[in-house]
């Protein structure tokens, strides 16, 4: 039986959590999909978001001065909604924390800051899972998302 994390802390992630965020994306790709990811460019990629806001928004969970969790927003504009939506991605516990609701506390403060927006109206979340990450999909039906509307199709570029 999991026990819940002690004080966890939910905030915009700043530069400083830049090395503890490459370090969760490369163990996730590693972890789901053991794909072994490039340093320098996990790097830069987590680096550019920092730099560009434009581009999305890290978000973490933070235990005892450790960062053990953490998601990154990308917004996509919605011309049916007249606002954004942000699409979750980048999901990632550090195994210790695991089932001990750091997801769900990230989840409802991203909710929260969404419904609290300022500058632009955000209409909803969204996300993509893996079709066979099942443990994942149960946490994300318990907190009341759907998987009732769309697929997902993609075309990604073979890596250089």
């Amino acid at each position: 039986m999991s026990t819940q994390l002690k004080s966890v802390t939910y905030r915009s992630a700043k530069p400083e959590d830049l090395s503890r965020i490459v370090h969760f994306q490369i163990s996730m790709a590693w972890e789901t999909e053991k794909f072994k990811l490039n340093h320098d460019t996990v790097t830069q990629g987590v680096g550019e978001v920092f730099r560009n806001p434009h581009r999305g928004q890290y978000f973490v969970a933070e235990s005892s001065g450790k960062v053990v969790g953490c998601l990154l927003t990308l917004p996509e504009w919605s011309d049916w909604r007249n606002g954004e939506v942000w699409w979750i991605h980048s999901v990632y516990v550090e195994q210790d924390s695991r089932g001990k609701g750091v997801y769900k506390g990230l989840y409802l403060h991203l909710k929260e800051v969404a419904q609290n927006h300022k500058d632009v109206r955000v209409r909803g979340l969204r996300l993509y899972v893996d079709k066979t990450n099942e443990a994942a999909q149960k946490v994300y039906r318990a907190l009341g998302m759907s998987d009732e509307h769309y697929d997902l199709f993609e075309w990604m570029t073979p890596e250089r």
